[in-house]
């Protein structure tokens, strides 16, 4: 079995922020696989299912960010899951917007979602960091707790519908194929990064620099992904 953590902050006003694409991702994954039955537990939404021959667990801490290592250690725990069973997703301030890396270890990049995580369950867990794109040191905050702009659904959708669709290969080990399968979906669509945007509250992250990217082509404007987009951004272009 394994375990697929979303990161993110709880609760509506925040569910549209660039620092809740981890919550977007398992979303997408739960929607495409036809995972439903999401309960209140270990300080978290879990629920169970299946990704072909896979059983999984997907797990969106409700604790905030900075809190996320306690509900997937209770998880851990519970369930008797090695770091090795465990795949976090979650924004990289240091990738440009959609953009996907994929690595097993390491530091904590200044996330305090990792940042929490380490200490509870150790490093050896896989993370998949989603290109969020930097917005310069003095606009971290508000960058990341600010929501993801109506034009940046030109490359969000297709990348959470592949994320969905690729899975398969993540918890199969095969990394390098599930980062080539997303590259050629959103493939030369690297949109400038969003203008921040005043939050809510809550944690941040870190502190480097990625490169801007170009502008994108088309995006479908029907499935899963465009509806649940739909429903955080509204419809307008």
């Amino acid at each position: 079995m394994k375990l697929l953590v979303g990161l993110g902050n709880p609760g509506a006003q925040y569910a549209g922020n660039r620092h809740n694409i981890g919550f977007m991702a398992v979303d997408a994954i739960a929607a495409a696989n036809g995972i439903s039955a999401w309960k209140t537990k270990h300080g978290g939404l879990l629920a169970e299912g299946s990704i072909g021959n896979e059983r999984v667990l997907l797990l969106k801490p409700q604790t905030f960010m900075n809190k996320s290592g306690d509900s997937v250690q209770q998880v851990a725990r519970f369930y008797k899951l090695a770091p090795s069973d465990t795949i976090v997703f979650y924004d990289e301030l240091d990738l440009a917007p959609g953009k996907v890396r994929v690595k097993v270890g390491g530091g904590n990049g200044g996330h305090n979602g990792l940042r929490s995580i380490d200490p509870q369950i150790g490093l050896d867990y896989k993370r998949v960091r989603l290109g969020i794109g930097h917005p310069g040191k003095e606009n971290v905050t508000h960058h990341v707790l600010g929501d993801f702009a109506k034009a940046d659904k030109i490359w969000l959708a297709p990348l959470l519908d592949e994320i969905a669709r690729q899975a398969p290969l993540l918890l199969k080990g095969d990394d390098s194929g599930f980062m080539n399968k997303l590259a050629l979906a959103v493939k030369g669509d690297e949109p400038a990064p969003a203008k921040a945007e005043k939050p809510a509250a809550a944690g941040q992250s870190h502190i480097r620099q990625a490169r801007p990217a170009k502008p994108q082509a088309d995006l479908p404007k029907t499935g899963p992904m465009a509806d649940m987009l739909n429903k955080l951004f509204g419809k307008g272009e």
